[in-house]
């Protein structure tokens, strides 16, 4: 509804890409996400969302570089370096994701400690 009284609308874009990713409808996310980004490129919430979607259809290299963007434009956003820090894993690059991992820890993601430990030391 919002969408359709306001097409420029990237929030709106963005919430619906959210219920597109619970309902599994990740290339309709991924839709939603890249129209978001196109209205308001420096959205990173939209780019952390397309990085879900596109994780979940095994698009890791594309994961990775929204993930990128979503911290070039938000450095301080810890959950965004933790998700990176997976999809490393899931292309075994442990190095890498410790960086992130540690990285989320220090801006203060709660659950960094669980992941250091299982896939760290």
């Amino acid at each position: 509804k919002a969408i359709e009284l306001n097409p420029k609308l990237s929030e709106a874009y963005n919430n619906r890409s959210v219920a597109k990713i619970n309902i599994q409808d990740y290339n309709g996310a991924i839709a939603d996400c890249t129209k978001a980004i196109e209205l308001n490129p420096k959205y990173a919430d939209a780019y952390n969302n397309r990085g879900i979607a596109k994780k979940n259809i095994q698009d890791y290299n594309g994961a990775i570089a929204d993930y990128t963007k979503a911290i070039e434009l938000n450095p301080k956003d810890a959950n965004a370096y933790c998700l990176r820090g997976f999809i490393k894993i899931e292309l075994d690059d442990k190095k890498g994701a410790c960086i992130d991992f540690q990285k989320s820890k220090e801006l203060g993601f709660e659950d960094a400690d669980d992941y250091i430990n299982e896939h760290c030391k």
